[in-house]
C-alpha cells in the first residue's frame, strides 16, 4: 500500500482577469491538496500514476497533481504520537484518508475510463 499526496494551486489572476503568463495577469498561490491510500499495486510509480488519472487538473484557474508518494508504513510512522488525547492525530489522519483501488473502479468511473 501507498499513501500519494497531491497539491492544488489556485490562479487569482483568472478571476478578474485573463489568468495568463504572457499578459502578466498569472498570480498562483499554493492550495491544499488530499491524501490518498493506494491499495491493490505494488509499485510507486503505479500508484502514483493511477492518482494521477484519478484526481490530474491542469487549466487556467486550478490545478491538481501527484506531489510525494510514502509506502503506508513511512506515512504512518511520521505521525505524531500524542497518545492520551480524546482522538489521536493518527486517528484523524487515517480517518480522512481517501481510499482508492483500481480493483473498486466503480468509485470514479469517469477518470478511469482510460485508465
Amino acid at each position: 500500500m501507498f499513501i500519494v499526496h497531491t497539491q492544488t494551486l489556485e490562479n487569482y489572476g483568472a478571476h478578474s482577469e485573463d489568468g495568463k503568463f504572457s499578459s502578466g495577469n498569472a498570480y498562483w498561490k499554493f492550495k491544499g491538496g488530499d491524501t490518498y491510500l493506494v491499495e491493490d499495486l505494488d509499485r510507486p510509480a503505479d500508484a502514483m500514476a493511477f492518482v494521477a488519472a484519478l484526481v490530474m487538473e491542469n487549466n487556467i484557474m486550478w490545478k491538481e497533481y501527484p506531489s510525494a508518494i510514502q509506502t503506508y508504513a513511512e506515512w504512518l510512522s511520521s505521525l505524531p504520537d500524542d497518545e492520551g488525547l480524546a482522538q489521536s492525530s493518527r486517528d484523524y489522519y487515517t480517518s480522512v484518508l481517501k481510499r482508492v483501488s483500481p480493483r473498486r473502479p466503480a468509485e470514479f468511473p469517469q477518470q478511469l475510463e482510460e485508465v
